[in-house]
């Protein structure tokens, strides 16, 4: 077996958080939505999701960057973030940009994961406005992680095991892009299927 997919302590642990995360969110964005569609009850799913993503791993990451260090963390979460240092650098010691990025992402986006979760339980007029301005943040967040280390030759990213690039990197991320932009796709679709129809109801009454 390849070393880089061996199952060592920390990948075991850091899988099994994040599995973990996964099923609470899951089950709560399903219960929350029950009785909507399919649809409906799978962004739910992803948002609850989203909001842990935020609030417990992400805001434990800003916690022990600000009051000292990754690397030198103990802790389940500390080991799931030493894992992911090992696949990008940045996230084992303290780096203002990464540092900020995560301040405004578990502040904002986790704020904002909430207040669109209710926005579509309650079935609130503001649910595309939230839910575009979440996307377009949560974009803008993995812009800023990644490209400013594009510009310079990506020297903090381990793009030679199949193992960091190929999952930690490209999967793990790419979910926050793809995602996002579905759901920027749902909103148009929405207001422009809205916009028609109030399009269609003016020129009957004219």
């Amino acid at each position: 077996m390849d070393e880089d997919w061996a199952l060592c302590p920390a990948v075991g642990s850091s899988l099994l958080l994040c599995s973990a995360l996964l099923a609470a969110g899951c089950a709560l964005g399903l219960r929350l939505g029950r009785g909507r569609s399919a649809v409906e009850r799978g962004v739910l799913a992803w948002l609850c999701y989203d909001a842990l993503v935020h609030f417990v791993l992400e805001g434990a990451f800003v916690y022990l960057s600000v009051v000292g260090n990754v690397a030198d963390s103990r802790g389940l979460i500390a080991s799931l973030w030493k894992e992911y240092g090992k696949a990008d650098a940045r996230w084992l010691y303290f780096d203002s940009t990464i540092v900020s990025v995560e301040i405004l992402t578990v502040v904002l986006d986790g704020l904002l994961s909430l207040v669109l979760i209710y926005a579509i339980v309650e079935e609130k007029y503001y649910r595309h406005f939230i839910q575009i301005t979440l996307c377009v943040c949560e974009l803008y967040g993995g812009w800023m992680t990644f490209f400013p280390e594009w510009l310079v030759g990506s020297p903090n990213l381990n793009t030679k095991s199949r193992l960091y690039f190929w999952v930690y990197l490209v999967f793990f991320n790419g979910l926050w892009v793809l995602i996002p932009g579905l759901l920027l796709w749902q909103s148009w679709r929405e207001l422009k299927e809205t916009y028609c129809q109030e399009a269609t109801l003016e020129k009957k009454h004219l």
